[in-house]
């Protein structure tokens, strides 16, 4: 298995929240785990650790990376203009049976509201945001939000449990969904960064148990 395949396993399982928040990585383990050879594992979390989803300790090997809510929020600050302009850019490119999926999509995700599927709505949300990156075709865009979003998993499915989340967000998701099949490059960016703005609101309005910021 080459270290390529063994980053994008421990990726997975790292965004899927296999591992805690500051759970020790030991190579010796993942290697048995993985059966694969312990350079192969170490080169796996060298780039994890580029991507920001895990740390290197001297002396102490790594750990998965713990994300701050005050650095969620400014990372979300950076989404915010990135998928803005994927937002514009799928509206310039959406073809008519694009447009239809996204409409489909934002019907799936209006019952998951209704019938109280929070998982199932999160997921729904994630599969919109990815779709839209598609239709848009920003490389560089794509590359950039990916990692992003990598980082902020925990916090984006905590927002999404939140009691009356979802009933928020999804007439900013249907807006945004309108704007693009509507092929309004200026709407559509207008809605992303008034969703991610209402992102960054309910951010920074959580606090940890002890009332201090996480």
């Amino acid at each position: 298995m080459s270290s390529d395949v063994v980053t994008d396993r421990l990726r997975t399982a790292l965004l899927a929240g296999q591992y805690a928040p500051r759970q020790r990585l030991i190579e010796t383990e993942l290697a048995a785990d993985l059966s694969v050879s312990r350079s192969a594992v170490r080169n796996a979390l060298l780039q994890l650790a580029a991507e920001g989803l895990v740390e290197m300790q001297l002396n102490r090997g790594a750990r998965v990376r713990e994300i701050s809510l005050a650095e969620a929020v400014e990372i979300t600050e950076v989404r915010q203009g990135i998928e803005s302009l994927v937002a514009a850019r799928a509206a310039e490119r959406v073809t008519d049976e694009q447009a239809e999926e996204l409409r489909e999509l934002g019907e799936r995700m209006s019952d998951a509201v209704v019938r109280g599927e929070l998982v199932a709505y999160s997921d729904l949300n994630a599969a919109l945001h990815a779709r839209l990156r598609e239709i848009a075709g920003h490389e560089t865009a794509t590359r950039i939000v990916e990692q992003l979003n990598g980082q902020l998993v925990r916090h984006q499915f905590r927002l999404a449990m939140l009691p009356g989340r979802p009933g928020r967000s999804l007439p900013e998701h249907l807006a945004i969904i309108d704007a693009v099949r509507a092929r309004d490059a200026e709407g559509a960016r207008a809605a992303m960064a008034a969703h991610l703005g209402s992102v960054l609101t309910t951010l920074a309005a959580l606090e940890d148990g002890s009332g201090r910021r996480a």
